[in-house]
C-alpha cells in the first residue's frame, strides 16, 4: 500500500507536482522524510505538515474488512471476482476462473502452452462483461519475445467467430492490449513500479508477465555469493507490488514460470524439459563420485516466489498431442487434473478429468484414474534427501507409482508445509525405479 501514488492520496495537484520535482511520488517516499525535510520541500509550516502526514498515512494504510463484506461484494458483482478461462471444467473447479485481486502462476516445461494460455486470456479480458470478459485493456510484459500478434488474432477469430466478425472489432481488441518487451530484471521491476498510473489511465483489467523466471535465471547465478539474497530481494519487491496492484484495483495478475531440477545434495540444475521424450531419471542420477542422487522437478524461483503466488496451474506433456493441466495450489480448489490440446482457438479441454476432494496427507482411499492405471493415495511414500523413507510432513519428495506393467509414472512432489503437488506423466520404456 505504501507504493500508492501521492496523486491518489487526494493531495492537491500543485503539491503533487512540487513533490515530484524532488522525486517524491509515492506514499512511501513521503513518509520516509523527516518533518523538517517535509517542511522544506512543501513550503508549509509544522502543523500543516503534520496534517499532510496523517492524510497520507490514512490513504496508504490497509483498511479492515470483514469476511461478510468480502462475500457481499463478490455476490453483488460476481463477474468482477473472476476472469473466466472459457475452459468450463477448470472454471467450475476454480469457482469462476482466474481470480481477481491475486497472483496466478502458470508453470510448465517449454512447449506446453504457457504463452498460448496468456494470449488466450488477453483476448478474454477485452471481451464485454456479458460474454464473461472484463471489458478492459491488458498490459502484457513479454520477457522472452514470445508474444505473437498473428496468433492473438487467430485465437480471437477461432474462439469467438460470431463476435469478431468484423475488422473493426479485431482492431479494437488489438488496440486494447499493450505490449512491453523488457529483457532485464531492472527494466521489469521499473515497469512494474510504473503500472499504477497506466492501470488508471488505460482502464487495465489484466496484467500478464511472460515470464518472470526468464530474466531472473539469466541474471542471477545462485552459486555466486550474494546473488541468492539479491534475487530474493528482487522477487519479493516485484511480488509485493504486483499483489498491491491486484488487490487495489481488483484485477487478475497472471505470471508464467519455468521448472528446475533440485538434487538431493542441495544443488539445483536448470533442467528445462524440451519434449516428453526426454529421459528424466530424476529419482536416480550419477554424481561425479559414482553415487546415486535423488531429485525432483519443481517450479523455479524458490520458496520466496512460491509463497507469493496465490494460485498455481501446471501444464505438462501427456500423450501428444494431448497435454495435462493441473491445479496443485489454490485457496478455493481441490487438486485437479485436466487434459487439453492446443488448437487454432487456443487451449481446448478434452473429456478426461481427475480430481481429489481435498488436498492433504490425511486423505485415504481416493483414486486418480490416469490412462489405464489407477494409483491410490495410500501408496504414497516420501523419501528424504538421502533416500530415507519419511512421511509427507517430514520433508523430501513423494512418489506415487502405477503398477510396473504400466508404461507411465505419476510423480507427486509434496512441499514440507503446504503438501502441494507436482504431477508429471512421461513416456518411459522402463518401469519406475523402486526406492528403499
Amino acid at each position: 500500500m505504501a507504493a500508492k501514488k501521492l496523486r491518489r492520496a487526494r493531495l492537491s495537484q500543485e503539491l503533487c507536482e512540487r513533490l515530484s520535482r524532488h522525486q517524491i511520488t509515492t506514499c512511501q517516499d513521503f513518509l520516509c522524510l523527516s518533518l523538517l525535510e517535509l517542511m522544506k520541500v512543501t513550503g508549509q509550516n509544522y502543523y500543516d505538515v503534520q496534517k499532510l502526514l496523517c492524510k497520507v498515512s490514512r490513504a496508504c494504510a490497509p483498511k479492515m474488512q470483514t469476511a461478510y463484506e468480502m462475500k457481499l461484494r463478490k455476490s453483488v458483482n460476481p463477474s468482477s471476482a473472476f476472469l473466466s478461462t472459457t475452459l468450463h471444467s477448470l472454471d467450475k473447479v476454480l469457482h469462476g476462473g482466474v481470480p481477481c485481486g491475486s497472483l496466478t502462476e502458470i508453470t510448465s516445461p517449454p512447449g506446453c502452452g504457457k504463452t498460448q494460455f496468456c494470449i488466450m486470456m488477453s483476448v478474454l479480458a477485452t471481451l464485454p462483461v456479458s460474454m464473461g470478459g472484463l471489458d478492459g485493456a491488458v498490459i502484457y510484459i513479454d520477457t522472452e519475445s514470445a508474444f505473437s500478434a498473428e496468433r492473438l488474432i487467430e485465437i480471437a477469430g477461432n474462439r469467438f467467430p460470431a463476435y469478431f466478425d468484423s475488422d473493426e472489432k479485431v482492431f479494437c481488441m488489438t488496440r486494447s492490449i499493450h505490449l512491453y518487451r523488457e529483457l532485464t530484471c531492472g527494466s521489469v521491476l521499473k515497469r512494474i513500479m510504473s503500472l499504477e498510473e497506466e492501470i488508471i489511465s488505460k482502464k487495465v483489467k489484466l496484467i500478464i508477465i511472460d515470464s518472470v523466471a526468464s530474466v531472473v535465471r539469466k541474471e542471477f547465478d545462485t552459486k555466486l555469493q550474494g546473488n541468492l539474497a539479491e534475487r530474493s530481494n528482487f522477487l519479493a519487491r516485484g511480488a509485493s507490488m504486483l499483489k498491491y496492484l491486484a488487490e487495489e484495483f481488483s484485477i487478475p495478475v497472471i505470471l508464467t514460470n519455468q521448472i528446475t531440477t533440485s538434487l538431493s545434495n542441495g544443488l539445483a540444475i536448470q533442467a528445462d524439459l524440451v519434449s516428453p521424450a526426454d529421459d528424466l531419471s530424476l529419482s536416480e542420477g550419477a554424481s561425479g563420485s559414482g553415487k546415486r542422487e535423488s531429485g525432483c522437478v519443481t517450479a523455479a524461483l524458490g520458496n520466496t516466489w512460491s509463497h507469493s503466488v496465490n494460485t498455481r496451474l501446471i501444464l505438462q506433456y501427456h500423450d501428444l498431442p494431448i497435454r495435462q493441466l493441473l491445479v496443485p495450489k489454490s485457496p478455493v480448489a481441490p487438486f485437479s487434473a485436466f487434459f487439453y490440446t492446443i488448437e487454432k482457438s487456443g487451449l481446448v479441454l478434452q473429456g478426461r478429468t481427475s480430481q481429489l476432494a481435498s488436498a492433504g496427507p490425511e486423505i485415504q482411499g481416493e483414486q486418480i484414474t490416469q490412462g489405464k492405471g489407477v494409483c491410490r493415495l495410500q501408496d504414497f511414500v516420501a523419501w528424504g534427501d538421502k533416500g530415507s523413507k519419511g512421511g509427507p510432513g517430514e520433508g523430501g519428495v513423494g512418489v506415487l507409482q502405477l503398477p510396473r506393467t504400466e508404461q507411465k509414472s505419476i510423480f507427486f512432489f509434496a512441499s514440507i508445509q503446504t503438501f502441494s503437488y507436482f504431477l508429471r506423466c512421461s513416456c518411459s520404456q522402463h518401469a519406475p525405479p523402486a526406492f528403499t
